[in-house]
């Protein structure tokens, strides 16, 4: 067995200080390395959190992706209790880079109100991938859609990461600024962009096309207009083996959280190909767990994984979003 011992993610914000310390363990947990991982906990060492496990046997190359592609981790160190004569804990560092597509900056750069924190769009985007049959293949390989995109955050985190993207939105400044920022952002850092923009007449829509990279690309698509018509919005782009996204917290009752599901995720669930996933959080201190697997089952033919770690995702954000749950459901 080789001891890992994993730095827990870094926030340049004080309000998601204990983000990663609630959600670590999970990550590991849920991906294709969780079921052979031993004795995973949090441990202070020096002062540093980590996250510390065992991997059943040495440390290869796959490990080493899977666990630099984490959201909640940061450095990754072989741990030892004593190397000869001298006492541990002794960390070995392990390089583990996790290769990107675009500047992981491009998410972090874009500033809105009401924007996710980057860190937690990338858990997201993992935990949706690993609940899927898609769980080992490379992020080049899958399209991600966000329905409710707002500014952006879920598709540049998921084009870093090296998918193919598409998103909408109801709030017309929200699109025709991020629509902006992608152009400006290549252009500031050199990436080749060819982008197309289109009028969906019957839908009363506008819509963007962009060809990022060279030789090696990878599409965004934007569009203005309502979740509910996601499908008809995002024609052409194609069927997305993961849907990632954040509902709106700004809802105070039931009632509309109930509707925008409603109207949405059976459009959501007929997106996805056989085998897909969605991801989305809420603040759960309106609408708990048990009302939101009930919701989704009602609404959609949509199986909700909740074996461990899935199970217990809920955390806190601030002193308004007291407990925030994410919730992953795979299509039948």
């Amino acid at each position: 067995m080789t001891r890992i011992a994993a730095q827990l993610a870094p926030q340049r914000s004080t309000q998601y200080s204990n983000l990663a310390r609630d959600l670590a363990a999970a990550e590991v947990l849920a991906s294709p390395l969780g079921p052979g991982l031993e004795d995973v906990s949090l441990h202070n060492i020096a002062g540093q959190d980590y996250l510390t496990f065992g991997l059943p046997g040495p440390i290869t190359n796959e490990s080493i992706g899977l666990l630099a592609s984490m959201a909640m981790l940061g450095g990754i160190f072989e741990l030892f209790d004593a190397i000869g004569a001298v006492a541990g804990p002794l960390l070995r560092p392990v390089e583990a880079v996790q290769p990107a597509f675009i500047p992981p900056d491009m998410a972090a750069t874009r500033r809105y109100k009401g924007k996710t924190n980057e860190d937690f769009t990338r858990f997201l985007c993992n935990m949706a991938k690993y609940a899927s049959d898609f769980h080992s293949s490379d992020w080049s390989a899958l399209d991600v859609v966000d329905p409710l995109c707002g500014g952006g955050t879920t598709l540049f985190t998921a084009l870093s990461l090296g998918a193919d993207v598409a998103g909408l939105d109801l709030d017309r400044t929200d699109i025709e600024s991020t629509a902006t920022f992608i152009t400006q952002y290549c252009r500031e850092n050199r990436i080749p962009l060819a982008t197309k923009e289109e009028r969906l007449r019957k839908l009363g829509a506008r819509r963007w096309l962009f060809q990022i990279g060279r030789d090696d690309q990878r599409r965004c698509m934007l569009a203005h207009g309502n979740a509910g018509q996601t499908g008809e919005l995002l024609a052409g782009f194609g069927r997305a083996h993961l849907i990632v996204t954040d509902l709106p917290y700004g809802i105070q009752h039931r009632g509309p959280l109930h509707g925008l599901l409603a109207d949405c995720l059976p459009g959501w669930t007929e997106l996805l190909v056989a085998g897909g996933a969605i991801a989305f959080s809420w603040d759960s201190t309106r609408l708990d767990r048990e009302e939101m697997m009930a919701l989704v089952g009602k609404v959609a033919d949509l199986e909700v994984v909740n074996r461990p770690p899935y199970d217990r995702l809920a955390h806190r954000v601030d002193r308004v979003i007291k407990r925030r749950d994410v919730l992953v459901a795979r299509r039948r």
